[in-house]
């Protein structure tokens, strides 16, 4: 997975610019590790210099600014503080950070964008500025929204964010007609997936997925390849298996391994229940008058009981269609191989569509090549915001 880095965004203020790139940058080396907290940066300048700077490693942990004020000691009075979003009000597993930078005697304060937690709300900002700190926003906002746009849309809708991941031949297929599918990609592009899956907080998929392919859906971090500059997570992302009528089998490969997977379902069996709950297993149950598991109050769910921001959906061609029609897809990723399948072999997703008019349009975010691979990335049009040039 290539970590969001835009180019310089073209402003006046190329000083303020220059150092919220770095703290953003440093924010990149949380990317894999904050979840489900926000990837945060922070630089103190003082008299042109950098005299401290840190970033938010893992939740439980100091924040940013902790990391800065620690490593600028008395130093940190007086320089500005350049903070990738706004510093925290609230007492949470950690004290507030805007008070450690009002204590510390900072004079400035440029924050790249508000934070979108209700708890937080501009009261850091605010709170600042009664202590007689020159406060500036916005600068470098795009790219800090866009680092941290799981936990944007967590805070804003209630819900994850959804990545999409599928891979298909040239000729727009995803398997053999008996389900053989590995591999349709080469290696590097295996690769970019594992970081896909690293940087997810759940990885959910059918069960359909689960009896053909028997995967374990864990990130293997040799294959992610992270660079030694980055952090790699405490936990490892949840697994969910859409299992409306349980039929996981106690032996699936998904059921082993250090992460926690949850089996959501209509089932009332106890009796199968219990039995995956003895090999590990969570199971959620929705109920039972439902003829499929209900997606919207999934994604509800691992947003409000395990503060999921993003997800990944790895899935057949049916759950893919359906998750895509209910639009809850924000983002495709789309890996393109150079093979041909053949017209019998298996379609990318089941969208039983019959007129022109009903067509999906995308906007085409990002386009490049992973080793003799494509892959494309794409949001449903009208959804998102422009990228930023390249």
């Amino acid at each position: 997975m290539t970590i969001p880095r835009p180019s310089l965004p073209m402003m006046n203020d190329d000083h303020d610019v220059r150092w919220m790139q770095r703290a953003l940058q440093l924010a990149r080396r949380g990317y894999y590790s904050t979840m489900p907290n926000p990837r945060v940066g922070c630089v103190l300048v003082k008299n042109g210099q950098c005299v401290g700077e840190g970033f938010h490693i893992r939740a439980g942990g100091p924040h940013a600014e902790i990391h800065a004020l620690t490593a600028a000691g008395d130093q940190a009075a007086g320089a500005t503080a350049y903070v990738t979003l706004e510093p925290c009000s609230h007492h949470g597993r950690t004290g507030p950070c805007a008070d450690a930078l009002i204590r510390a005697g900072i004079s400035r304060l440029v924050v790249a964008m508000a934070d979108p937690n209700p708890l937080v709300a501009g009261r850091g900002l605010n709170r600042c500025r009664e202590a007689g700190i020159d406060v500036r926003v916005g600068v470098c906002e795009p790219e800090a929204q866009q680092l941290n746009a799981g936990f944007v849309q967590r805070m804003r809708d209630g819900r994850p964010r959804v990545m999409l991941k599928l891979a298909m031949s040239l000729d727009g297929r995803t398997a053999m007609a008996n389900g053989e599918s590995q591999w349709i990609t080469g290696p590097a592009a295996r690769s970019e997936v594992q970081r896909l899956r690293a940087a997810s907080g759940a990885i959910v998929t059918g069960i359909g997925s689960v009896l053909q392919d028997d995967s374990r859906l864990t990130v293997r971090n040799d294959e992610a390849g992270l660079g030694p500059n980055i952090e790699r997570a405490a936990q490892p992302p949840l697994r969910v298996v859409m299992d409306t009528h349980l039929r996981t089998p106690p032996t699936a490969r998904i059921l082993q391994g250090d992460s926690e997977t949850i089996i959501v379902t209509c089932s009332t069996d106890q009796v199968r229940i219990a039995v995956l709950e003895a090999q590990g297993a969570t199971v959620w149950q929705q109920p039972s008058t439902q003829a499929l598991v209900d997606p919207a109050a999934l994604l509800v769910q691992l947003a409000d009981e395990r503060q999921c921001n993003d997800v990944l959906l790895e899935a057949g061609a049916t759950l893919a269609g359906s998750w895509w029609q209910a639009g809850l897809v924000d983002e495709l990723v789309l890996f393109i191989a150079p093979v041909l399948l053949g017209s019998e072999a298996r379609p990318l997703m089941a969208l039983p569509l019959h007129d022109m008019c009903e067509k999906y349009s995308l906007r085409v975010e990002r386009m490049r090549a992973i080793g003799n691979d494509w892959v494309v990335t794409a949001v449903p049009a009208g959804q998102g915001n422009p990228p930023p040039q390249r």
